[in-house]
């Protein structure tokens, strides 16, 4: 086995998708993905990790080693089958060279060759013992390096991030049109399409006769809105402007012909967190097929489905059509069930469809599991699961290396039957 389908395997064997491993290394499902599909190799404190997840050692992730049934690099440093075989081999050797250099007279024969002979192989047990238990303390002191060195990154990261925060706080202090000003997020609306803001800003200096305009960016140029103003020279407006994943919004102070302005806040992923996350992985299509493209897999698959509020108003999701598709046309429709009972735990998240046992894999075709989410504002988009591609030659069905080019409009896939 390569090293991508033995990460698979135990991935699989723990009930992980790919995002949940990734969740648990901090990398992408994406990463995932190429070091299983053997489109790259994961870097040595991953496969460290990994072998710490997977509970096997690194040499077995990477096979150069077997990994014993039951056992674990957490188990005690004991002598294993192979090692006791070599303290034997130098035993012997140990022996045969002691009879080589006694005298072939016929003389009564001495025991000491012997007991020096056991002895040795006492002592080299005893050193084959010692060496594991240091190479298990050098891996712990590995472990504790590793440890110190991300509390050094953490704490000059921080130092860094504030000393940045104080160096924007000057400039700012320096370089501001405003004694103090503020931009508040108030509320989003999916179903129009909306974002909602409160804006303040009072001028460092301010002349009779100062107008203040507010202008909003959302993509397509700026939006301006009038500032009203109120007490202590402050000019001040609630504004609505589209709701988009990169809102940017400012103060223009307006003397006669004279225009300043100041960015007031940058608003970023407003429209993305109003969209519920729905994650669908098909890594089960992956993996040996039979005779013809015959492809054996269980008969259910699931959607990970999280409508908590990400900063802005979730939706959630009204309607949920998942399918195996055939270069993005629909060939096999799943039906909702529920969970079923070989998924034991806590699936709060899960929605779980049932389809074929058996599915038929054709060459010169990707295949993908996807799903037409619908939320309750009519907002449809696709997610779909790494797609696969048959290799009659090896009866084997392979990630694909278009992934990337799948998209997610609806328009781009074809649901009828």
């Amino acid at each position: 086995m390569t090293v991508g389908q033995r990460i698979a395997q135990k991935r699989k064997e723990l009930g992980l998708s790919q995002e949940g491993l990734g969740d648990k290394l901090g990398v992408s499902r994406q990463a995932i993905y190429k070091w299983e599909s053997d489109a790259s190799l994961p870097e040595v404190e991953k496969l460290v990790a990994l072998s710490r997840i997977f509970s096997v050692p690194v040499g077995w992730l990477l096979g150069e080693e077997e990994h014993p049934a039951g056992q674990t690099d957490a188990q005690p440093t004991e002598l294993t089958e192979a090692q006791i075989k070599m303290v034997q081999e130098i035993a012997d050797r140990y022996l045969a060279a002691q009879t080589a250099q006694t005298p072939q007279t016929p003389v009564k024969r001495r025991r000491w060759p012997v007991l020096v002979g056991c002895g040795a192989a006492v002592v080299a047990a005893a050193l084959f013992l010692n060496l594991f238990s240091q190479l298990d303390r050098v891996s712990q002191d590995y472990g504790n390096l590793q440890n110190s060195i991300a509390n050094v990154s953490s704490n000059v990261d921080s130092q860094i991030g504030s000393i940045t925060s104080r160096v924007e706080e000057i400039l700012k202090a320096q370089n501001s049109l405003t004694a103090s000003y503020s931009a508040e997020f108030l509320s989003s609306d999916p179903g129009e399409g909306t974002a909602t803001f409160a804006l303040e800003a009072v001028p460092k200096t301010y002349v009779e006769g100062m107008e203040a305009v507010f202008q909003a960016d959302c993509g397509d140029g700026p939006l301006e809105f009038s500032g009203v103003l109120g007490e202590g020279q402050s000019f001040s407006a609630q504004v609505t402007v589209p709701l988009t994943d990169s809102i940017t919004l400012s103060v223009v102070f307006v003397t006669g012909e004279r225009r300043e302005t100041q960015m007031l806040d940058v608003f970023t992923y407003l429209l993305s967190d109003t969209y519920p996350y729905v994650s669908c992985d098909n890594s089960d299509l992956w993996g040996s097929t039979g005779e013809g493209g015959v492809l054996r897999r269980g008969r259910y698959t699931f959607l990970t489905v999280d409508e908590e509020a990400k900063g802005g108003q979730c939706a959630r999701v009204a309607d949920l059509q998942v399918g195996l598709f055939r270069n993005q046309k629909l060939v096999v429709r799943y039906t909702p069930c529920a969970q079923p009972d070989s998924y034991r735990g806590d699936w709060e998240n899960a929605r779980f469809f049932e389809g074929p046992e058996t599915i038929t894999l054709e060459p010169g075709y990707t295949y993908c599991l996807a799903a037409l989410v619908t939320d309750e504002y009519g907002r449809q988009w696709v997610v779909h699961g790494t797609p696969v591609v048959y290799d009659p030659e090896e009866e084997f069905a392979n990630f694909a290396d278009i992934a990337e080019d799948y998209s997610s409009d609806p328009a781009d896939w074809d649901f009828g039957e």
